[in-house]
């Protein structure tokens, strides 16, 4: 199930983003970005869902919002003991489905270029990559995905 995020689930979120990208720590010599979030901020703006087994139990999150034309995808993370069972890509599927359903025209999203494997799994579901640039200190890898 994914549901909107509600005040409650910040502690689980940020436990799981730590938990998520803590192995990206020493490739990129600093904690990556979505470790240091405002998820209470993002929270309070309606900009983060959750996904949760039938039962309840915290799974993973997801961070987008509207962005003129399109929707940038800011955050997704899993726990690591729930990963390998499709919920990263179900919440990116459900970020490109209320994206549509907004009427915007595109899901964009950006990744450090040290965390290979996301270098791969954007393309396998229908992003292209459409720059590289250094940003605050990171070398990201930018993505797009048209929805129409």
């Amino acid at each position: 199930m994914i549901r909107q995020a509600v005040a409650d689930d910040e502690p689980k979120i940020r436990e799981c983003a730590e938990l998520a990208y803590a192995r990206y720590v020493a490739l990129i010599g600093r904690k990556p970005a979505p470790m240091n979030a405002d998820f209470a901020g993002q929270i309070g703006a309606g900009q983060v869902y959750v996904s949760t087994t039938d039962e309840g139990d915290f799974q993973g999150f997801i961070v987008f919002y509207a962005e003129g034309e399109h929707v940038l995808l800011e955050n997704v993370a899993v726990l690591p003991a729930s990963a390998g069972r499709g919920i990263g890509k179900a919440l990116v599927a459900f970020c490109e489905n209320e994206a549509r359903t907004s009427g915007k025209r595109a899901v964009h999203l950006y990744t450090n270029e040290n965390m290979e494997e996301n270098l791969s799994i954007y393309p396998r579901l229908g992003y292209s990559e459409v720059a590289r640039r250094s940003e605050d200190g990171f070398n990201r890898v930018y993505f797009e995905k048209s929805l129409i």
